[in-house]
């Protein structure tokens, strides 16, 4: 089965929209995850389509141009003294662009808070017609599926779901059959990259690692054929989510990205 690939942003935080888009098209990619909700980290840019009404003309345009998808947005993150609430002008322009799921993070210790405040985004996104995905990261709160899942069943919502990554589904140690016993209506995308085997055992490491030296899939430990074909969940959008700051700079974005997505076609049998 030939699956649609999306270029995520995170592999080049760097990049405004439009560019992100226009660099997507000239690799070979069928779609874009852009990150436009603000996360407020040292070092990365905020790229706010709610607001800036120049830059959000000008990414639909290079969407229009390309014709590539703009299907999946990021991150309605949760963490303590943030009200999801306040993500809201985040999911509206993003609807209204296409976009059809959003990614979370938990990043809260109490366990009451940020069930509550999952479940006011799942209902927040109802009327924007948008899923929400929990994605285990980990070095956050919800780290693993076991904890993912949990919080679905908790909640109760519809549109809930969850985003395998593969560095994340290799360093929190979920099995192939962890996957394979879940709901098939959880999953509608994954993110691919690879990662050597050892795992960091420090918070530093573990960040640092994941944030700038992602590797192309299948150079590394994670068995990304296995994984996607073990996610019940069928015609899945798959987002190549590849950060490596030294190949940024040795190959450039557009080469870079296009070396992802060869890498993860090669690694599914679809090249």
């Amino acid at each position: 089965m030939k699956h649609l690939f999306s270029l995520v942003h995170l592999t080049n935080i760097h990049c405004p929209p439009p560019q992100l888009v226009y660099t997507a098209a000239k690799a070979g990619y069928d779609a874009v995850s852009i990150r436009t909700i603000p996360l407020g980290l040292a070092g990365e840019k905020p790229y706010d389509l709610a607001h800036d009404k120049a830059l959000r003309r000008e990414t639909q345009a290079a969407l229009q141009q390309t014709g590539l998808l703009y299907k999946d947005t990021e991150i309605a993150r949760i963490a303590d003294g943030v009200d999801v609430r306040e993500h809201e002008p985040y999911l509206e322009a993003a609807a209204e662009m296409g976009v059809q799921q959003v990614t979370t993070n938990i990043w809260s210790p109490d366990k009451d808070f940020y069930t509550q405040q999952f479940a006011r985004l799942c209902e927040l996104c109802v009327q924007y017609g948008l899923r929400v995905n929990i994605e285990f990261v980990t070095w956050a709160t919800v780290a693993d599926l076991r904890q993912a899942a949990a919080l679905i069943r908790a909640v109760g919502c519809s549109n809930a779901g969850i985003l395998v990554d593969a560095l994340h589904f290799h360093r929190s140690r979920v099995s192939l059959q962890e996957l394979r016993q879940c709901p098939a209506d959880w999953f509608h995308c994954a993110h691919l990259c690879d990662c050597e085997a050892p795992i960091p055992t420090d918070l530093e490491s573990l960040v640092h690692t994941g944030r700038a030296e992602r590797l192309y899939p299948g150079e590394g430990a994670v068995p990304i054929a296995d994984m996607i074909d073990a996610i019940p969940g069928k015609n899945i959008l798959l987002g190549l989510e590849v950060p490596h700051e030294k190949r940024l700079q040795e190959f450039g974005f557009e080469e870079h990205a296009r070396r992802a997505l060869q890498a993860a076609k090669k690694a599914l049998g679809e090249s």
